[in-house]
């Protein structure tokens, strides 16, 4: 199997080729990939179901062991495709905490870091276009 990405690549039933297609993807498209969805309340206000996650929002885990913990999210992992949200933690045997590394896909978006100028624009852009139709 050939290890770069290939931009040809549609579809396969192996599981082995889906996960090496996400491992070796580059970072613009593992950045499409983080998106999470929108709470019930952001979704009417934002015309939009999901978002790409950043630091310094707040998620809700919906599945797992950690199930109803919110958090504020303190790093995005964009090349391991992970998250870690603050307050999402074990405990470890010497005593000392670890953070957990969420998958994006087990999160739900209560509050938007609204810091960051671009992003404002690009929600507000699908809003107007969405109100057009």
């Amino acid at each position: 199997m050939n290890k770069k990405f290939n931009t040809s690549w549609k579809a396969s039933k192996r599981p082995g080729k889906q996960r090496k297609y996400l491992a070796n993807a580059p970072l613009h498209i593992k950045n499409k990939l983080m998106s999470v969805n929108l709470d019930k309340d952001l979704r009417k206000k934002h015309n939009t179901r999901n978002v790409t996650i950043r630091k310094g929002d707040t998620v809700k885990v919906m599945k797992g062991k950690f199930k109803g913990k919110k958090g504020k999210v303190t790093k995005v992992m964009l090349k391991i495709s992970k998250v870690i949200v603050d307050g999402v933690n074990i405990k470890k045997i010497d005593g000392s905490k670890a953070d957990i590394k969420l998958r994006p896909s087990i999160l739900q978006i209560t509050e938007l870091n609204m810091d960051d100028k671009r992003r404002f624009k690009n929600l507000n852009k699908s809003a107007k276009s969405e109100e057009k139709k």
